[in-house]
């Protein structure tokens, strides 16, 4: 479910990226040309170091992997910029990429804040800031969470749901999901029941952000 943004002004190489992050990691990462101010990326690959001032300027904590020449003297004071020198091997760029993510998630940065909320995905708990109350979650829990929040307040439909967070799976039906959805708004909210998190609206789920 990784969102990543590939910002570049050569088309070429962006449709080449947008095709073998895909292929090369799986179709569940998502990858964006461009930056809308409303996606919750887990990494960007830029370019060259012109798109880092504007992209830094909007997301000072999503980190970075910069493609700059073999030649160039590039450095930082970022720790969330990784150069990565051409020529590009793409088996190499992708396992930069994932281990990227992998590192970012099981940071303090990775960490998801909403609302009194602070979920933890690579420790798989959410904190209830307002009470200091530790729920641990399943896999399945965090993952939901995750994808509501990536859509930043706005309602998730039960069949998306179902195609990123299950995958389509054969046994799984929107009851399922509905069952799911009513079993981690017990296990979370019932430490703060006048205050939901998850909202059932017009067939689908929104995260209350």
């Amino acid at each position: 479910m990784p969102n990543i943004l590939v910002l570049t002004n050569n088309k070429l190489l962006e449709q080449d990226l947008y095709e073998q992050i895909n292929f090369g990691l799986s179709e569940d990462y998502k990858v964006f040309t461009q930056d809308d101010n409303q996606t919750v990326f887990d990494v960007a690959v830029l370019d060259g170091e012109d798109f880092l001032t504007s992209f830094r300027g909007k997301h000072n904590k999503i980190p970075a992997l910069i493609l700059v020449p073999s030649d160039s003297e590039a450095s930082t004071e970022n720790n969330s910029d990784t150069f990565y020198f051409k020529p590009i091997i793409l088996s190499v760029l992708l396992n930069k990429i994932q281990a990227i993510i992998n590192v970012f998630e099981n940071s303090i940065d990775g960490y998801m804040s909403f609302g009194d909320y602070e979920l933890r995905p690579a420790d798989k708990e959410i904190l209830n800031k307002k009470t200091e109350t530790i729920t641990k979650l399943t896999e399945r829990e965090v993952n939901i969470l995750q994808y509501l929040y990536k859509a930043q307040g706005k309602i998730v439909s039960k069949t998306d749901l179902l195609q990123n967070v299950w995958e389509y799976s054969a046994e799984v039906t929107t009851h399922t999901i509905e069952t799911h959805i009513y079993r981690l708004r017990k296990k979370i909210e019932q430490t703060d029941n006048d205050k939901p998190l998850i909202a059932a609206e017009d067939g689908g789920y929104r995260l209350l952000v």
